[in-house]
């Protein structure tokens, strides 16, 4: 049993991230749904996204069912972001891959874990607990020689019944206000050279005002895709565990989601994530950017 996994028995919730050790010995649970999250992204000489449903129908983890990140996000949000869709529209989505009461849920993409952490994200935003996310995803799981498979896989259809919790997503307004609120802490989830304003990847150059910045990459072992030992987080994250609340941006509600799946699994209960995200905030020309760290 891993140090994440021991910690979260002893707090008695829902078991939020899982090795694929256990993941191979419960595969064939009834009530488990395995869910590949994975879009694929290239930001030159632009920010641009597809989804990996051609990766996934090549090979994939044996029986897990593929989720379309793509199009269970809000189908008129602006390119390149990922914001929540209405709650009937994600009740939907998840129903037909076979989300609902009495199942539990894990989650993997074939990247940095940060696709699998967006829809545990939309999951729990929409009342659901039971998902966990697989640690080191698609990357650990063939490095470890599991078996894989490319036969299709479609679970049973399910009523999803949404139960919305809003605070778990901020809007511009609220981020702009946190800027001089001392209890709320802002976290840029994005790389060094963009938080510093050295690149310009999603319409503008810097950060939030006051942002501290924790790459949704050095999270990662990027051998293995794991996350880091709990400890090595911990210092990561210091000064947001000790804020009283939380706002997690990105580029477009993607790593942000990364950042903020830690947060949560180091114990902090007052996250939210920026669904807006950078691409909205600088495209207001009245809001704030800062240069440097």
């Amino acid at each position: 049993m891993s140090e994440y996994h021991t910690r979260i028995s002893e707090t008695g919730t829902h078991q939020l991230l899982v090795e694929p050790e256990w993941l191979e010995e419960h595969i064939d649970d009834p009530d488990l749904r395995v869910v590949d999250a994975t879009v694929q992204v290239k930001l030159w000489p632009f920010p641009r996204v597809k989804s990996g449903r051609c990766g996934f129908e090549r090979s994939h983890i044996p029986g897990a069912a593929f989720a379309d990140l793509l199009n269970i996000s809000d189908p008129q949000r602006p390119s390149c972001t990922f914001t929540m869709p209405t709650a009937e529209w994600f009740a939907d989505h998840m129903g037909r891959l076979g989300i609902g009461e009495g199942t539990r849920v894990v989650l993997y993409d074939a990247r940095e874990n940060m696709w699998a952490a967006r829809l545990w994200w939309m999951l729990r935003t929409f009342g659901f607990d039971n998902a966990a996310v697989l640690n080191g995803g698609w990357t650990a799981w063939r490095l470890e020689g599991r078996p894989v498979s490319s036969k299709p896989c479609a679970y049973p259809t399910a009523t999803f019944t949404p139960r919305v919790r809003p605070e778990l997503i901020a809007d511009k307004g609220e981020v702009l206000a946190a800027i001089d609120d001392s209890t709320t802490c802002i976290v840029n989830a994005l790389g060094r050279r963009q938080h510093r304003g050295e690149r310009k990847e999603y319409g503008g150059r810097g950060h939030i005002p006051g942002a501290k910045n924790v790459t949704a990459w050095e999270i990662l072992d990027r051998e293995t895709m794991r996350y880091r030992p709990v400890e090595e987080l911990r210092k990561l994250f210091r000064p947001m565990l000790e804020a009283d609340r939380v706002i997690t941006y990105c580029g477009g509600g993607i790593a942000s989601s990364s950042d903020a799946f830690i947060l949560h699994l180091l114990g902090h209960r007052n996250v939210a994530v920026y669904d807006g995200g950078l691409i909205e905030w600088s495209a207001d020309r009245n809001l704030p950017l800062e240069l440097g760290e």
